[in-house]
């Protein structure tokens, strides 16, 4: 069996550097609070100096101590000429009261010149000093070496010097940090060899911390692991500066269930799935499809062929089971799918084989409407309207008479758009209204105006993306457009699709099926209320 690695999560801090990722203070305590959960070993909060909701969010675990994970609070060295006991930034680390912290100190010769603007003899103190202040106030450290791999490519000797000097200031961890995220994996593996035979870290174990800007960072991770490091360094989903950092999403799984060293998070590697999406809805950001382990897509099939072998042997098709990282096997509908496909679809309906009626039906049904520009792979919300219908399984949220939308603009006033509806639902003729930016929002608020107070789920529903694609551009503007929407009621999320010539009523055939979509799947009881 492999050495221990620890795992260090700096998705509060180093991964509210990347784009479109921000979190409230009640978001970063319910996130550590989950990480705890996960047994991660040390969660990076983030800059206690940086500003009032990071004093803050250290403050509230002064009162509520983690159960699993160490708390880190993250900073530098002390400031060039000064001492760490009266430095500002050494002092909110030791007022944090954090059972670890984290300082990062320069490695690169040419940032300790240009940047700090002082000798490296210098910087080796500062380096020195901040560390054994900390430790002489009871604090784990942790030392990252800003720009490692820069640094060690353009003078070996000052870099290894830099970790021998956290090493005998007492680091607990030397933590190699590609700061730029240029190195590749076979420069990991060199020099991680030359720097364990160097000895220069004596027994202070050696850590890792890539960015992801080769789109190795996972690969650096794991080489760096199987070359010696103790610890790895990332953040949930790969966010972070610039293209991210390591995927933790990914490197733990990885180290789990592919390498034999032992890992703490291993205990809760079936909730990793639900760890991903809880962050992607606490920061507003759609999840990854596409990302390894824990996206939509990792364990999901398409052709009709993968799909007639999952049912006999499914790990001829699957790396690992899904279940293990809390994932689940999905099998798309497309004009590729056979009968094997959609029958695995009406298990949830009844006992049906390729030979059935209704999946001889649907499999016509589903090649016509491809035919059409509609793709149910991306939408299965709208397929399971059609096979309800096909099914006799279908119950109706209600029936259009007609809609009117007119968008106007006056001068230098921002558009608008005002809309009325005319529909018959529960034995009565409704009408709503609504007024939005556009078409579909001025819709969405119609049908919720007049449905609203017959079926009060709508009041769950929110409307999460929208897409739109042009199927034949070579029309120009009278090409046909497919169109997307993905809505949630925070529990479940769910996509559908409409297509015509009219983006409009494209959007409108989505919208519906939305709504009819949770009406027959998660609100049996509410007609009539």
């Amino acid at each position: 069996m492999g050495l221990p690695v620890t795992i260090y999560d700096t998705t509060l801090r180093d991964g509210m550097q990347g784009v479109e990722v921000s979190f409230s203070l009640q978001d970063k305590i319910q996130i550590t609070q989950m990480l705890d959960q996960m047994k991660v070993d040390y969660i990076e909060g983030g800059f206690p100096y940086a500003n009032e909701k990071e004093a803050a969010f250290f403050e509230a675990f002064k009162k509520q101590p983690l159960k699993n994970a160490k708390l880190v609070a993250f900073g530098s060295t002390r400031a060039p000429g000064g001492k760490a006991a009266t430095d500002p930034h050494i002092q909110a680390l030791i007022g944090a009261e954090t059972p670890a912290v984290t300082i990062v100190g320069k490695t690169w010769k040419a940032h300790v010149q240009k940047v700090l603007r002082t000798t490296l003899q210098e910087n080796l103190e500062m380096i020195r000093d901040s560390i054994a202040h900390c430790r002489a106030q009871g604090r784990e450290v942790i030392f990252d070496l800003e720009h490692f791999f820069d640094g060690y490519k353009d003078d070996p000797a000052y870099a290894l010097e830099v970790i021998r000097t956290g090493a005998e200031a007492g680091a607990s961890y030397n933590v190699l940090c590609d700061t730029n995220g240029g190195t590749l994996p076979g420069e990991v593996q060199k020099f991680m060899a030359e720097i364990i035979a160097s000895g220069a870290s004596g027994t202070t174990p050696l850590g890792v911390h890539f960015h992801d800007d080769c789109g190795t960072a996972v690969a650096n991770s794991l080489v760096g692991v199987d070359a010696g490091a103790r610890q790895v360094q990332g953040t949930v989903n790969g966010w972070g500066e610039r293209t991210g950092n390591a995927n933790l999403c990914v490197v733990v799984p990885n180290l789990c269930l592919k390498t034999s060293h032992p890992v703490k998070m291993g205990k809760q590697l079936h909730q990793m799935t639900s760890l991903s999406r809880f962050l992607a809805e606490k920061a507003n950001i759609i999840p990854d499809k596409r990302q390894p382990y824990v996206g939509e897509a990792a364990f999901s099939h398409k052709a009709g062929q993968h799909a007639d072998v999952l049912d006999k042997a499914p790990e001829l098709m699957e790396h690992i089971d899904g279940a293990l990282v809390g994932n689940e096997r999905r099998v798309l509908l497309s004009e590729l799918a056979g009968k094997s496909t959609v029958v695995r679809k009406l298990k949830k309906y009844g006992s049906y084989d390729k030979n059935s009626p209704e999946v001889k039906v649907l499999i016509r049904l589903l090649k016509e409407m491809e035919s059409k520009g509609y793709e149910y792979e991306a939408a299965e919300a709208s397929f399971d309207i059609l096979a309800r219908q096909v099914l006799n399984k279908y119950r109706k949220l209600f029936t259009l008479n007609n809609y009117h939308l007119e968008s106007y603009k006056t001068g230098g006033i921002a558009s608008k758009t005002v809309g009325r509806i005319f529909i018959n639902a529960q034995g009565k003729q409704l009408m709503g209204a609504g007024v939005g930016i556009g078409p579909v929002e001025t819709l969405d608020a119609a049908m919720r105006d007049a449905l609203r107070p017959f079926f009060p789920f709508l009041k769950q529903i929110s409307l999460i993306d929208y897409k739109v694609r042009v199927l034949n551009p070579e029309q120009a503007a009278a090409a046909k457009v497919r169109v997307f929407i993905t809505s949630s009621d925070h529990q479940h999320t769910w996509d559908t699709v409409g297509v015509s010539e009219n983006i409009v009523e494209a959007s409108w055939e989505a919208l519906v099926d939305s709504f009819e979509y949770y009406y027959n799947n998660f609100a049996p009881g509410e007609a009539g209320r």
